[in-house]
């Protein structure tokens, strides 16, 4: 009999603080680098958010009738410990959030960093002092000892890749590679002693990055084609799930990072916690596959997920194969059974899908509906090859498309809307902010109560 969903499956959905919850200087809450960065023109700051701060209560009543198994959601930083000490509002706030989704028999699933550094650590150096790494720890050992016993899957770093690799599209650096791949290198490091941390201290749950991953398809059967192919994966994917796992860097990823002199200074020390903090489980996000060819020279636009090129190792060009959303992402469902057979391949830990979606401009009806069917088949089709890895042998243990409600996309604001529900604002207008179940809403309500799909 072919494998399917396990009845344990945790059926989710994904958001992010700054993203949704608004609240920005509520209750003691400092600023991070989210709040006080410059908003590209045509999108809205993340002051309101869509309000979950306030209308935490309402929203886990929704994704209560959506059926979710789990939330996955991150903890901000600058709510938490603003100015380095622990603010008892901020612990306040997420302990009701935690308490209200248990007792609605929603699993918690916390990322501690997306994307969101204290303000006032960004201005003294932020990743790239080295500091830092311990200002991390100390910040992730507040949150154990409050919610330790009460959430079982914890993820230290969202999307450290893009973080490295495009981090000036996504508004978190816009240094130079050397620079970029040292904070890389003390975030790695910071990971890893917080994962050794959360070990010694006996916690019950399990602790894992979570990186954005994309399986590399060469353009063509020509061997350059194919050793580009291999060294973009390296750098894109392989370099931190290797630390992550294995407890030191990818040999590929290295040599690309001497070769361009972005090679970071890594001491005895950083090596000793690197081998001593490794993870339990890979959780990742998925929205495409990339496709590469041997270098040639180009206009190089770095994008949150089509990449970049660099000088003799790989160019990233158009799969032609693909469709794409109208945002220019490729939609590539089989890449996702490819994608995860190939993490698990490498690796053989149980993975956690954390974020999935299609970001698209959803219209909301007069009477209050919204017809978003390239949602259904979106996810539809990435489930099915989801199902399709485990019937391989792929180990996996939840899915949390992104995202369980509509939120502010980091660069392009609310025009691009990934939720199961619809949050009645603009990036102009705040509006009222009501929430509206989409038709995917539904439509995926179904999927979890028959444990996979049915139609």
């Amino acid at each position: 009999m072919a494998k399917t969903f396990p009845e344990s499956f945790l059926w989710g959905a994904s958001t992010s603080a700054y993203q949704v919850e608004g609240g920005w200087n509520a209750d003691g809450k400092g600023p991070s680098v989210q709040d006080v960065k410059d908003i590209p023109a045509g999108t809205t700051d993340f002051k309101v958010a869509v309000d979950h701060y306030h209308r935490f209560a309402e929203d886990v009543k929704l994704f209560k009738e959506l059926g979710l198994k789990a939330y996955r959601f991150s903890i901000a930083w600058s709510r938490v410990m603003p100015n380095g000490k622990v603010n008892p509002e901020g612990i306040k706030f997420y302990r009701n959030l935690i308490n209200l989704l248990k007792g609605n028999q929603i699993e918690p699933i916390v990322t501690v960093f997306h994307f969101d550094l204290p303000a006032e650590i960004d201005q003294a150096g932020g990743w790239e002092n080295r500091e830092t790494i311990q200002q991390f720890a100390d910040y992730c050992d507040v949150l154990f000892e409050n919610f330790g016993q009460d959430v079982k899957y914890w993820q230290t770093i969202n999307e450290q890749n893009v973080m490295a690799l495009a981090g000036s599209v996504i508004g978190t650096s816009q240094k130079s590679m050397r620079e970029k791949f040292q904070e890389n290198h003390h975030m790695l490091v910071a990971q890893a002693l917080v994962t050794k941390h959360y070990h010694e201290q006996g916690y019950p749950g399990k602790i894992g990055p979570a990186p954005n991953i994309a399986s590399v398809y060469a353009a063509s059967d020509r061997p350059a084609d194919q050793l580009a192919a291999l060294n973009m994966s390296a750098l894109r994917n392989w370099l931190f799930l290797d630390v992550a796992v294995y407890g030191r860097y990818n040999h590929n990823a290295w040599h690309i990072l001497e070769s361009i002199g972005a090679a970071p200074v890594v001491t005895e020390t950083d090596r000793e916690i690197l081998a001593a903090g490794t993870c339990d489980y890979i959780a990742f996000n998925y929205y495409n596959t990339m496709t590469v060819a041997a270098y040639f020279a180009k206009e190089n636009k770095i994008d949150q997920q089509s990449g970049f090129g660099i000088p003799g190792f790989f160019q990233t060009v158009t799969n032609e194969h693909l469709p794409l959303t109208e945002f220019g992402w490729p939609i590539d469902p089989q890449g996702f059974r490819f994608t995860l057979n190939e993490i698990y391949s490498r690796y053989h830990l149980p993975v956690l899908i954390t974020e999935n979606g299609i970001g698209a401009h959803d219209e909301l009806t007069e009477d209050h509906q919204i017809h978003d069917q390239y949602r259904i088949d979106y996810l539809k089709q990435h489930i099915q090859q989801m199902e399709l890895a485990i019937q391989d042998g792929v180990e996996v243990i939840g899915y949390c498309p992104w995202s369980a409600i509509d939120l502010i996309s980091t660069h392009e604001g609310m025009q691009k809307r990934y939720g199961f529900i619809y949050v009645n604002r603009t990036d102009d207008e705040l509006k009222d902010l009501a929430r509206y179940k989409k038709d995917s809403f539904n439509w995926y309500q179904r999927v979890i109560e028959h444990n996979g799909i049915v139609d």
